[in-house]
């Protein structure tokens, strides 16, 4: 009987195949899935086969165009969605044992008495710590529908016993505003991590705290904020600029011309306003960039942006898979491209951009970026130059410090060492660092890096052969370090906000805008 089948298929593939000579490609590429599932040699996972098949079109085209399976894609939205559902805790991971870094605020660990430094070992009787459990099964562990219940073995400091809560996991919020405080008197700072659901609502709710403390000038730090939602870039831009004024339009061969314009209810049209970018600054926030100073609306300050101007349409299939498929172009108000070039199916080349950036010089010297005058543009109200061809020029160049982040420095960086230091000490002292400083402003005045975690860093680097050159080096190096780990002590302790309200001082963009705002 199988010999029969096998000939039947045999046929009908031949069948197909000849009468699919002058057919579509498509009948083609079914053909070949035909052959592979009846008659190769070995067992195939069809699934994986077709999803293959799909990436490899994909890989052929432009390097934004992509394809996520039905985990990835769930993963890859939640951060823009705005929310998530699980247990709400921030965590490390500390020689294979989850640490929790802070409860959510009134979220559920919270409310059932789950403290930062708490060691979740066991989640419904099954061990997650010493096993090499890796973390994205223990997050699949931790997450679940809102109203789920999930059992949690904790192991506290000073308890001797295992404590067992019971969570009820629930809604929780991701933000995707991560700073927002006065810099400086009448200074008001905000940074975006990306561009959201919930993006806007989070603006303009700090924005409103900000004017109640006396802002009177914002920055609007946008450095490494990756994009996101194109309608959360349009509404933080409709806030800055006047009724009719072009925000972004976008064109494709097949798609035809969007245009985004402001509707004239901002609140934001008179105060001044510094957009700070650097080369990881791309897509939905480079088109605020771009709105704001084709617009002369504020000034960009910081470095030339990442060049990420495709435009996405996600394609939903049946099994909770994506396709998102390019689709046009993003074009800033004065006609300019974003994107910068690329060559089709050359992912590697498009990769290796912002390497040949430092090697050009472009991150570090602005005499070695040079424009073609072929994409000569000009800003709309005083018609300054501006120039296309990828990316987004600030009006400020300030320069990368490659002196300050030494080579040491990158390579305990690379090797975890700093981090894996800094969860140590922060495990152990934790408690006494919260007795001693119970705000923010006294642990900013007061707190000193002991130099045993510095020590301890710099033996760790020895014993993995990472070692200065030489005592400049050394000496070079341990300012930013000391720096770094104390923004990562304040936002333990605290939040991300504090983590920048310490790391802020010492970064040259933000600096530089505050000099500018002051100089008016």
């Amino acid at each position: 009987m199988r010999k029969y089948t096998c000939l039947l298929l045999l046929y009908l593939f031949t069948s197909l195949a000849l009468s699919a000579q002058n057919s579509s490609p498509l009948r083609k590429l079914q053909l070949a899935e035909l052959a592979i599932t009846n008659f190769y040699v070995d067992s195939v996972n069809e699934q994986k086969l077709v999803e293959d098949a799909i990436r490899g079109m994909l890989e052929k085209l432009d390097p934004h165009s992509t394809y996520t399976d039905a985990k990835e894609t769930k993963a890859m939205n939640e951060p823009l969605q705005g929310d998530f559902e699980g247990i709400g805790v921030q965590f490390n991971m500390i020689e294979d044992t989850l640490v929790v870094i802070q409860p959510v605020v009134n979220g559920p660990s919270e409310k059932v008495g789950i403290l930062a430094g708490d060691r979740i070992v066991l989640v419904n009787d099954t061990s997650i710590a010493g096993v090499k459990m890796p973390r994205t099964d223990i997050m699949k562990r931790l997450r679940g529908k809102k109203g789920t219940k999930v059992k949690l073995g904790i192991l506290r400091r000073g308890v001797n016993d295992m404590l067992t809560f019971v969570v009820t996991r629930a809604k929780i919020p991701v933000h995707t505003l991560s700073a927002s405080y006065m810099i400086r008197p009448s200074i008001g700072y905000i940074r975006l991590e990306s561009f959201g659901a919930k993006t806007h609502d989070e603006f303009m709710a700090a924005i409103d705290s900000l004017r109640r403390q006396g802002m009177k000038s914002l920055i609007l730090d946008l450095q490494d904020n990756g994009g996101g939602y194109l309608q959360a870039a349009v509404q933080v831009s409709n806030e800055f600029l006047q009724d009719n004024d072009l925000i972004v339009y976008t064109e494709g061969r097949r798609a035809r011309r969007q245009t985004f314009k402001a509707i004239g209810n901002g609140r934001l049209k008179d105060m001044p306003v510094y957009v700070l970018v650097n080369e990881f600054t791309a897509s939905a926030a480079e088109i605020v960039s771009g709105a704001i100073m084709d617009n002369d609306r504020g000034i960009i300050v910081g470095r030339r942006t990442f060049g990420k101007g495709l435009v996405q349409r996600p394609l939903d299939l049946p099994d909770g898979s994506m396709i998102r498929l390019t689709i046009a172009h993003y074009y800033t108000p004065s006609g300019r491209c974003i994107q910068k070039p690329y060559k089709k199916g050359d992912l590697k080349d498009y990769a290796m951009d912002l390497e040949k950036r430092l090697k050009h010089g472009e991150l570090t010297n602005p005499d070695s970026i040079h424009f073609d005058d072929s994409l000569r543009y000009h800003t709309l109200r005083r018609h300054r130059t501006v120039y296309g061809g990828g990316g987004i020029m600030p009006d400020y160049f300030v320069p990368l410090d490659t002196m300050r982040y030494t080579r040491l420095h990158r390579q305990l960086s690379a090797k975890n060492i700093i981090i894996d230091a800094f969860m140590k000490y922060m495990d152990s002292n934790r408690r006494q660092l919260k007795k001693s400083y119970p705000t923010f402003d006294a642990f900013n005045a007061a707190y000193e890096l002991p130099q045993p975690l510095i020590d301890a860093i710099l033996a760790e680097g020895r014993k993995q052969k990472i070692e200065p050159k030489d005592a400049k080096e050394q000496e070079a190096t341990l300012p930013y370090l000391r720096f770094q780990l104390k923004s990562l002590v304040a936002r333990d302790l605290w939040d991300m906000n504090e983590y920048f309200r310490v790391w802020n001082e010492q970064s040259d963009i933000v600096n530089k805008a505050i000099e500018l705002i002051t100089a008016q």
